[in-house]
């Protein structure tokens, strides 16, 4: 292997193992979760007025929660105790409290907390006095003073039974002056609800209202803590995706106080999400909005409000007003989310998805996935011909790079020699390389290429299997039940054949390696064995534990990434093999060693040698058409320059006497062959 393809070979394999250790600085290991107690704290007093500190538009104070000061409990103890309408959808199971008129009980049918089956389902809204309440609420801000409105306390009155698809919920409520409140709830077979709230004025005076929704979470929750998945509040406002991490909001609070506001905006929406899990409102795009993240720590716990306020609308007397609302409370279904973009025309709700800077190419990537799932029926398969597709998109590249190393392998013997012509001349030898490349159109570069461009696609492939709902506990064959999740395989209880299970080794858990990210590291080493063996010792055991130390690294990657790369080094084999037999380049085996550039080795002492013998050629040639006396005269001045030359290479060294005779017999020798030539 040549040295300029050496050079491109360990290129490559720092930026990968950059790329790679990027990837665990990025996504660390999540902490295991550590259940959440209810603490005998109390909880948020008061519920919210017209005088609520929480309100939007309003300067944040201490945070309100449970009526009356009462201690947090537990969620089947509240949902009993107040007063609630069912929600039942294919996809949704829950509750709306008739107290204060809000979403506060949420259940996704459709996905449990681990892959058990008897695992408890996911609980996404929690009612206010629990130690993690979470909810959506919504109501009016009155420009007058006294005119009183609904608030957390108000107890609504329900006209049916139970809130479905197709069966709407209407609520009511008459503040005893002429102004009649009305919340229609309506919701579909998915994640979206649509309230609609109308006021009609039965007073003889008209009134200004200012409609407003806010989703309100008490505590911080849990987070992955990648640095390439978002957490917390977002929303597009003014056409720009904001996000805001929970530890943005407490860093830039005052006073245990935090409020990031936003210009007034004609379309949006904003929320607080979760890895997989979205609550998010859309004001009516009809009216300009205000929207803002608050934080408020003043009552000794958190508490993140995303909120909007919508420009004043007036009632006049003898009319009515009405503000719609869309609230989405479920997981982040990719088409699910796109088809609310489109329905609903909402800016950049698709964004929701985090997927990263490489947008462009990450969700392009998820849809050809989606497909092949959709053909295929198994995620696992739909990577395999996801892997076969990127091959084929990179076939002419991948080609081009590998006729390239085939080249660079036969002219081995010509660098060879070039190294030992021009073993004193560093930049003679370059110059040479490179005519030498030219002359017989090789790039040296185009073995780093391919790897250079799929760096990119593995980005952002790793970004679908991380954070798309759709590959969450998504099984393949075998063992493995969950492609998003690690190999859950080990060496250390014999891959599940001894009777224990796997330790849980810290920031040891790399040792822990599983069935695939073994034999991805065997097809590593197939495919190095393709190429022949650096001559240089240091390369060559580089080269060696290569493989091995992907495999400890990949480890705690998602299976479904490893399952691509495995896939994609046999297909690589393959077509590399195929190419480098048509080409007629050395396959494997042990490279042709190369002379080492410096003066104190022994290639830098035959190359010496040989020009003195090419220089005492010429000499002697000169001497034939000479005098007998110069062309004894030329040779002896050589010979005394080539001496010293010698002398100052050694460092002074002391010669051997004998080989020095041995020298000047044979030196005399060629004197005598000279002059008789």
């Amino acid at each position: 292997m040549g040295s300029a393809e050496q050079k491109n070979l360990l290129l490559a394999i720092v930026l990968s193992i950059a790329i790679l250790f990027a990837f665990q600085l990025m996504a660390p290991p999540p902490p295991p979760p550590a259940p959440e107690q209810a603490q005998p704290q109390t909880a948020e007093p008061g519920a919210p007025a017209i005088t609520d500190p929480d309100l939007p538009g309003v300067a944040p104070a201490v945070p309100s929660d449970t009526p009356g000061g009462a201690r947090v409990q537990d969620r089947a103890s509240l949902l009993e105790q107040t007063p609630r309408v069912a929600i039942e959808t294919p996809a949704l199971s829950g509750s709306i409290s008739l107290v204060g008129g809000r979403i506060d009980d949420l259940v996704l049918k459709r996905y449990r907390e681990t892959l058990d089956e008897n695992s408890p389902q996911i609980e996404l809204l929690h009612p206010i006095g629990t130690v993690k309440s979470y909810f959506a609420d919504f109501g009016w801000r009155p420009l007058q003073s006294g005119v009183p409105v609904p608030d957390g306390e108000t107890v609504w009155e329900a006209t049916g039974a139970r809130l479905e698809p197709g069966q709407p919920l209407i609520l009511s409520w008459d503040n005893g002056e002429g102004l009649r409140f009305e919340r229609v709830f309506e919701v579909d077979e998915n994640y979206l609800f649509t309230v609609t709230q109308r006021v009609v004025n039965q007073s003889g005076e008209d009134a200004a209202l200012k409609p407003y929704g806010r989703i309100s979470r008490r505590g911080t929750p849990e987070t992955l803590g990648f640095y390439i998945l978002h957490e917390g509040p977002l929303g597009v406002l003014e056409g720009t995706l904001e996000e805001l991490d929970y530890s943005d909001l407490k860093d830039e609070a005052r006073n245990g106080q935090a409020i990031q506001a936003f210009n007034k905006s004609k379309s949006g929406w904003l929320g607080i999400t979760d890895k997989y899990w979205l609550v998010a409102l859309v004001p009516d795009t009809q009216q300009d909005f205000e929207g803002r993240f608050v934080y408020n720590g003043t009552a000794g716990f958190d508490k993140y409000q995303a909120d909007f306020l919508r420009d004043a609308l007036t009632v006049p007397a003898g009319g009515e007003i009405v503000a719609t609302t869309h609230l989405f409370a479920g997981a982040k279904v990719v088409d699910l989310i796109d088809a609310y973009e489109q329905q609903l025309g909402i800016d950049k709700f698709d964004r929701a998805v985090d997927f990263g800077w490489f947008y462009f190419l990450t969700k392009p990537l998820f849809y050809l996935l989606n497909y092949f799932y959709h053909l295929l029926g198994n995620f696992g398969l739909a990577i395999l011909a996801l892997t076969v597709v990127i091959k084929l998109v990179f076939f002419p590249l991948a080609n081009k790079s590998y006729r390239a190393m085939a080249k660079m392998r036969n002219l081995q013997p010509e660098m060879v020699k070039l190294r030992e012509r021009f073993s004193d001349d560093r930049q003679r030898l370059n110059q040479e390389m490179m005519e030498l490349y030219k002359r017989e159109k090789v790039n040296p570069m185009a073995g780093c290429l391919p790897v250079l461009i799929q760096i990119p696609v593995f980005f952002a492939l790793y970004k679908v299997l991380f954070v798309t709902i759709e590959m969450r506990q998504a099984p393949f064959y075998g063992w493995v039940r969950d492609l998003s999740a690690p190999d859950p395989t080990s060496i250390l209880n014999g891959f599940g054949l001894l009777p224990w299970g796997i330790p849980d080794l810290g920031l040891l858990a790399f040792f822990s390696i599983g069935i695939w990210p073994m034999l991805m590291g065997l097809t590593m080493f197939l495919q190095t064995k393709l190429n022949p063996q650096p001559a240089d010792p240091l390369q060559a055991k580089i080269f060696l534990w290569m493989p091995i130390f992907f495999m400890f690294l990949l480890a705690q990657f998602p299976a479904g990434l490893v399952v691509y790369w495995t896939w994609n080094n046999v297909l690589s084999i393959i077509q590399q093999y195929v190419i480098m037999k048509r080409a007629g380049a050395q396959i494997g085996g042990k490279a042709q060693p190369l002379p080492t550039l410096g003066p104190s080795s022994d290639s830098a002492e035959a190359g010496e040698a040989a020009a003195e013998a090419s220089e005492a050629a010429g000499e002697a040639a000169k001497a034939g058409n000479s005098s007998e006396k110069k062309a004894g005269a030329a040779p002896k001045k050589t010979r005394s320059a080539q001496k010293k030359r010698r002398e100052r290479k050694r460092g002074g060294a002391a010669r051997d006497p004998k080989a020095d005779s041995k020298g000047d017999s044979k030196g005399g020798a060629d004197r005598d062959a000279g002059r008789r030539g």
